[in-house]
């Protein structure tokens, strides 16, 4: 068992009132020791709350009191998981973890494979390092839904894409959580050549037999950067075998649409982007339900672009001057900056996008999201332009301290351009900095998080801009 180390209090609350301060430890609620945050809540629920509390000097004290049922604690942990986040058992073939570069903040080299981060924050899991009593934990806390890292359902060639003994017990796995009434999300890697052709034929059926538990599919395709070191030889994608993708998976889609008026199996939007397709039309998201796994983000960004741009509070009121305003951005979604820019008739703005090749991973890494910050700097001196405003992506930024994945803190990054800077995160975001830059404010310091994971490279926590 652990504690919760308290990162900070919120004014006014409970915990404030109880005179709980930042690095103070719970170590048990009404007797019961506390593996997360998870633990702590339904503790929590009581009524009359016996809580002992470790002070930073290493005393402790027991404080009792009594609280409203729905009222919290009011306070912020340094994490969420109180007995160490749980390791992944896997050596993957395509785990982008092993792929980051020597020398970058240690937090990328967390390989989580932890269920209840997947019920928390969405987190990916394999579930190969799970036992009876994790099982028997959700069924009784009832932890709904989790996202499942599937891959593949074979069992021989899941045990052989994810280095793991145990991986083939998925099936028997996803039967247990289905007895526990417990819903999850899927998500195939997709290697090309190992799990895509006949082998995504049935892992795409297995799952859809699995409904109504199994809510959504996202095959996302293999990110493979300059660092990876595994000997197997995997290959990436390029237009024609992703348009080939497209039209497997296509089939599929059309026959649930068809049947159920729902698409359930959803394609990451670099298949799109490789093959030199139009993204899909928003209907066939149904809502985005993987939106933080890069199901639907460039769609999704247009949509609130679009809605932005049809209200008629924040119509364009032009510049009094010339000004001119630069776009930082990942080179698979450029073109899709260029066409929003396009589409508006703003009096003397000048757009520039500045489509950043990510020499740090490889450029064949294109997402906007694993852009260092001195990959963008490169980009923007080879411009040898002066710019009064500059757009950066917020998701190439960690929360609170506003890293980018080099360390370079966004202060520093600013100081190093005379035109301001500011980071963009929807397509909303977009809309209001190239309409009205001289009042636009990017991210503060509560911008969303990267959530690492060993199986699906990384998701967005908090927001939805990976593009």
């Amino acid at each position: 068992m652990g504690y919760g180390k308290i990162l900070s209090v919120e004014p006014g609350s409970l915990a404030e009132e109880l005179e709980l301060v930042p690095g103070d430890k719970i170590i048990e609620v009404n007797g019961m020791k506390l593996r997360d945050i998870i633990d702590l809540s339904f503790a929590f629920a009581d009524e009359e709350i016996d809580m002992l509390v470790e002070h930073e000097n290493g005393d402790q004290e027991m404080l009792e009191f009594d609280k409203d049922y729905d009222e919290e604690l009011g306070v912020e942990f340094e994490s969420a998981v109180f007995d160490g986040i749980r390791k992944c058992a896997n050596n993957c073939y395509f785990c982008f973890v092993d792929q980051v570069a020597p020398g970058m903040r240690e937090s990328l080299n967390i390989k989580d494979d932890d269920y209840r981060l997947s019920f928390l924050y969405g987190n990916f899991v394999t579930m190969t390092n799970m036992v009876d009593n994790d099982f028997k934990r959700i069924k009784q806390y009832h932890l709904s839904p989790l996202f499942v890292s599937v891959q593949c359902t074979n069992p021989e060639l899941r045990c052989q894409i994810l280095r793991c003994k145990t991986a083939g017990n998925l099936m028997t796995q996803l039967d247990k959580l289905e007895k526990a009434d417990v819903e999850y999300h899927t998500q195939i890697v997709l290697c090309r050549d190992l799990n895509d052709g006949e082998e995504l034929d049935r892992s795409i059926r297995d799952i859809l037999a699995r409904k109504p538990h199994a809510l959504s599919m996202a095959i996302v395709p293999v990110g493979l950067t300059k660092f990876r070191q595994d000997k197997y030889p995997l290959k990436g994608f390029d237009r024609e075998s992703a348009l080939k993708v497209i039209e497997q998976v296509e089939r599929f889609q059309k026959q649930e649409r068809e049947a159920t008026g729902r698409t359930f199996v959803y394609l990451g939007d670099e298949f799109y982007f490789l093959a030199g397709k139009e993204v899909p039309p928003a209907e066939v998201y149904d809502g985005f339900p993987q939106l933080d796994n890069g199901i639907g983000l460039a769609r999704n960004f247009m949509e609130e672009f679009s809605s932005a741009r049809n209200d008629v509070e924040l119509q364009p009121k032009g510049y009094d001057r010339k000004f001119r305003l630069a776009v930082v951005t990942g080179t698979a979604v450029a073109p899709m900056f260029r066409k929003l820019a396009d589409e508006l008739a703003v009096e003397n703005l000048d757009v520039t996008i500045v489509p950043v090749p990510n020499n740090h991973f490889g450029t064949t890494v294109n997402v906007s999201g694993l852009l260092t910050a001195h990959d963008m700097k490169s980009a923007m001196d080879a411009l040898k332009d002066g710019f009064d405003g500059i757009l950066i992506p917020e998701s190439a930024l960690r929360a609170g301290d506003n890293i980018f994945l080099d360390d370079v803190s966004l202060d520093d990054f600013k100081s190093w351009f005379h035109g301001r800077v500011e980071t963009v995160g929807d397509g909303k975001d977009y809309f209001n900095a190239l309409t009205d830059f001289e009042n636009y404010q990017g991210v503060n310091g509560e911008a969303a998080a990267y959530m690492w994971q060993s199986n699906a490279a990384y998701t967005k926590r908090g927001g939805h801009n990976n593009e």
